[in-house]
């Protein structure tokens, strides 16, 4: 064969690893130009003629970590949250409707904005009632700037569907409203870090004050956690309803919320699928007025 001519076997195999790839949420490049890992190393420099004949002091190698330890102390309990937190709160107190909520979110400073398409607002009927919390955008929802349309959201519908909900009903009644904790995708659908979801939650909170919910369910841990200031994992915190706290957030008091497994948890373990189902049925039940929620 011609070294000119590509082998279709290797471009076949090229095209399949950038398919994977895509599949995964690689769909950004972190340097300029690739990195050839095939590469023999580069030599190393020769050693400096003159070293220190004193010995290191024992731990001397862990210093640099200690120090950057010491460089980024933990807050103290009661510290006042740090300014990018304070900005948000501000942003999230100034919006008085959904419309300025959005744009608000539009204007914090955040890396995310950078390697995002779309902001992820909102989907459904704010009157409904029922407002869902998920963690943030994926690939489909960053494509679409819609939460939940791409397959663990058709399966969150799905299982909404079997207890008379739909986003899309015009009556209040059998409609739900849906969001999550962060708006923006963070890159390759990563877990939103600690000081993302502390950013943004002031205006979370503010949100649920717009919407003016009877009732919240959080779908995964990240949500739950974070709104509930809990340290528990979602499978301690499902199957029973919450208080979850307004106040600060242009709301006052509680609601009642009901943690839930997250849909893409489900797809990825389906005999999950079997306590998702009872937090159904329970909330299916306290909206029928049959089970009030009893919360802790």
């Amino acid at each position: 064969m011609n070294a000119a001519t590509p082998d279709p076997s290797e471009t076949e195999a090229l095209l399949a690893a950038l398919r994977l790839q895509l599949d995964w949420g690689m769909d950004e490049a972190l340097a300029e130009a690739p990195l050839d890992r095939l590469a023999a190393p580069p030599p190393r420099r020769a050693a400096p003629e003159q070293v220190s004949s004193a010995a290191p002091a024992p731990g001397a190698a862990l210093a640099p970590r200690a120090a950057r330890r010491a460089a980024a102390p933990s807050l103290p309990p009661g510290a006042p949250p740090p300014q990018p937190v304070l900005a948000a709160a501000g942003l999230a107190a100034a919006a008085h409707s959904l419309e300025a909520l959005r744009e608000a979110m539009r204007e914090v400073p955040t890396p995310l904005r950078d390697t995002a398409t779309n902001l992820v607002f909102g989907d459904g009927n704010p009157d409904s009632g029922l407002m869902f919390i998920g963690e943030a955008p994926g690939g489909d929802e960053d494509r679409l700037g819609r939460p939940f349309v791409g397959v663990s959201g058709q399966l969150l519908d799905r299982m909404l569907a079997s207890i008379g909900l739909d986003r899309a009903a015009e009556e209040p009644a059998r409609a739900f409203y849906i969001t999550n904790i962060l708006p923006w995708r963070p890159p390759g659908n990563r877990t939103p870090t600690d000081a993302e979801i502390a950013q943004f939650l002031p205006l979370v909170l503010r949100h649920i004050a717009l919407v003016r919910p009877r009732h919240v369910v959080m779908l995964g841990g990240v949500s739950a956690k974070a709104l509930l200031r809990a340290k528990e994992g979602i499978t301690r915190l499902r199957g029973r309803w919450h208080d979850l706290a307004l106040d600060g957030a242009g709301g006052a008091g509680t609601l009642p919320a009901l943690p839930t497994l997250h849909p893409a948890y489900l797809l990825r373990n389906p005999a999950a699928k079997r306590e998702a189902w009872s937090d159904l049925l329970l909330l299916r039940r306290t909206l029928d007025g049959d089970s009030p929620p009893s919360r802790k």
